[in-house]
């Protein structure tokens, strides 16, 4: 069963082979804590954690079969108690938020692994959080912003996809006026320029993705 031990075990989860490899190389340095199982999705997370229990779980948010966020959902689920860590590339707000709420107890960027890596495992470990201070900023920044509705961020995603109004009015099955109107909206909430710049933002905040 999950709970103190005096080894922390750990489960890596990305689908990249290196970036594994990597971790078991910078936690095997350490005496307290072993690398018991690695995976390169979420299906296969939720198999090896089932298979292994792990003290802290290690996850990637991009990955084929099986995304990082549904793989923490359906872990939690299961495990009420499981301690995972999300390990990405992507500093957004929005994002963090959702692994968040999702069940993770600490968000990490790759680029700051070997500063922030060990010592988050041993504060999750003990029944803390920790973020990487670039997403704590981002977090903070967007704190008091209003938050786009369902439909605007998927007006912002076809945005993204290149879409003129006229298209998305009728991809979304509504009139020309009420695009605009969102658009609008859109621009405002976020603090754009135009409709590229929107665009910008909601990938770079995790709102939206390609």
């Amino acid at each position: 069963m999950i709970g103190d031990a005096e080894i922390i075990r750990v489960l890596t989860v990305d689908d990249h082979k290196l970036i594994r490899q990597g971790i078991a190389g910078l936690v095997s340095t350490q005496p307290d804590m072993h690398v018991v199982a690695e995976a390169a999705n979420g299906r296969e997370a939720l198999h090896q954690f089932r298979a292994h229990q792990p003290h802290i779980t290690l996850m990637d948010l991009q990955m084929p079969e099986m995304g990082g966020l549904d793989a923490v959902s359906a872990i939690r689920s299961e495990f009420p108690e499981a301690r995972i860590i999300v390990l990405t590339t992507y500093s957004g707000d929005v994002q963090a938020l959702r692994a968040l709420k999702a069940g993770a107890r600490a968000y990490l960027l790759k680029d700051a692994l070997e500063r922030e890596l060990l010592d988050a495992i041993r504060a999750v470990h003990a029944g803390r959080k920790a973020i990487s201070p670039e997403v704590s900023f981002q977090l903070a920044e967007h704190a008091t912003d209003d938050a786009l509705s369902p439909g605007e961020v998927r007006v912002l995603r076809l945005i993204a996809e290149g879409k003129a109004n006229k298209e998305i009015a009728q991809r979304l099955s509504t009139s020309e006026a009420a695009v605009k109107g969102q658009v609008q909206s859109i621009l405002a909430k976020l603090g754009a320029s135009d409709r590229t710049h929107a665009a910008v933002i909601g990938l770079k905040r995790g709102i939206i993705s390609l």
